[in-house]
């Protein structure tokens, strides 16, 4: 047998596989496991098999891979930052939301956007979980926490850190989305007196501030003024540096730019205010970089850390590596083929070389959604997800609507499943095909048309 019939043979037996067990077990509750610690399901729970496979992947610890190399440079370009990226992707609801201020109402607690182990853990979704649990841990000297710290000589009171880790969302599936990426957060706390000594804002240093955009009660606009401008200050010297290492060693349009205009755009975040989003000038496109913001002072009591005032950033490192490495779809980033892997060297970019190209393999699914079930997009991605795994090139929505007589609604879906590194068959994507719609109707009792 060829090893291409055999990968082919694997993945099919996989699909009908994976339908056997998750019709087998549904109804069984069984412990969580996750990078050794076991966590006890309930009604919330919606973490699937193919999401927490991911867990121990560590795609930051491979020196060689493009989201390590850029995480070394952004880690480089701190050196009075302690910094993390070993902590656990496990958090409560309370690190994850109420430390930082989300309402009980706030989307991103839904179910339809978390995936939860049970009510009261869950997989971060964002980095910023993080910050409360950092920062009490130096006032506390929590060892079990302060043990992960990298160059903590640096912020032996974590009063300044990096953390870069991966991060869980429910999502769509497209080239530019994953249910698991990775960010980076980055922390900076200054004491009353540190803040006079910062130097004083330039009209270059001027952001919005106002109404929509205000300063935190007890914090006074000169000291929010010179908090941003440092702020601004830092960001602007970090990006100019690593978009001009990529701009050298790919020799775009045979020149190498040294300057890229920013903007900074008032935006909303629950744990910052003010607060932007920053955006560069990169080969002619307007870049979001990241979102950021002066602290919510909420935060630094909690952490007995009142006395000083911070300013906080966090970013998508995917967003960044795929312009910056030139890589075309998402999914390659967990790819093992060393058609990829082998490409990239540490502490170098350098731009992705295409190894294949396989035409994709559509396959739509029309269903009646039941009164009596909640449905989401997201379900159905997930379910995708879960039967597909990374052979599911993307979903799109090509039809709804609602029946005048009964009210019921109708979706149809296009499925387009395509491998990375193979040609793939209509046979085995049929078995694929028909495990999500058996799935559909024993977990969402939809009615196949």
């Amino acid at each position: 047998m060829s090893l291409v019939l055999g990968l082919r043979r694997i993945a099919s037996r996989q699909a009908v596989w994976t339908c056997r067990r998750m019709n087998s077990t549904a109804a069984e509750t069984r412990e969580i496991d996750v990078l050794g610690t076991k966590y006890t399901p309930d009604a919330w729970t919606n973490a699937t098999p193919s999401i927490l496979d991911k867990t121990g992947r560590n795609l930051l610890h491979h020196e060689s891979h493009p989201l390590s190399i850029l995480k070394t440079l952004i880690f480089n370009e701190f050196p009075n930052f302690a910094h993390y990226d070993t902590l656990s992707p496990v958090v409560t609801t309370q690190q994850n939301f109420d430390s930082l201020g989300f309402a009980e109402d706030h989307p991103g607690r839904a179910r339809t956007d978390t995936y939860y182990l049970n009510a009261r853990h869950l997989l971060r979704t964002h980095t910023s979980a993080h910050q409360l649990q950092l920062l009490a841990a130096a006032h506390t000297n929590d060892k079990s926490v302060l043990v992960h710290a990298k160059n903590a000589q640096a912020a032996p009171n974590n009063e300044r850190f990096l953390v870069a880790a991966d991060v869980f969302r429910r999502d769509e599936i497209d080239a530019s989305h994953y249910p698991v990426f990775h960010q980076m957060e980055g922390v900076c706390t200054l004491s009353r007196a540190d803040v006079q000594q910062l130097a004083p804002s330039t009209p270059d240093d001027v952001v919005d501030i106002g109404p929509e955009n205000p300063v935190q009660p007890g914090h006074t606009a000169e000291d929010v003024h010179k908090v941003a401008a440092d702020m601004k200050r830092t960001m602007n010297r970090m990006v100019t540096r690593i978009l001009t290492q990529a701009t050298a060693a790919q020799r775009h349009a045979g020149s190498e730019a040294t300057e890229f205009p920013v903007r900074w755009i008032p935006a909303y975040f629950p744990f910052t205010s003010p607060s932007w989003e920053m955006e560069v000038l990169f080969r002619g496109e307007w870049l979001e970089i990241c979102g950021c913001g002066v602290m919510q002072q909420s935060i630094l009591q909690n952490a007995q850390a009142n006395d000083r005032i911070g300013w906080a950033f966090g970013f998508g490192l995917e967003r960044l590596a795929m312009l910056l490495f030139s890589i075309p779809d998402i999914r390659l980033f967990w790819s093992t083929d060393p058609r990829f892997s082998d490409q990239f060297a540490p502490a170098q970019i350098s731009s992705f070389r295409p190894f294949s190209k396989h035409p994709p393999c559509p396959k739509d699914v029309s269903f009646w959604i039941s009164p009596d079930h909640s449905f989401h997009d997201n379900d159905l991605m997930d379910l995708v997800r879960d039967v597909a795994g990374d052979l599911a090139q993307d979903v799109k929505l090509v039809d709804e609507f609602v029946h005048p007589k009964t009210g019921r609604a109708s979706r149809c879906y296009r499925i387009n499943y395509c491998s990375m590194d193979r040609n793939v068959t209509h046979a085995e994507i049929n078995d694929i095909q028909d495990c999500v719609r058996s799935r559909l109707v024993s977990e969402f009792g939809v009615t196949l048309r």
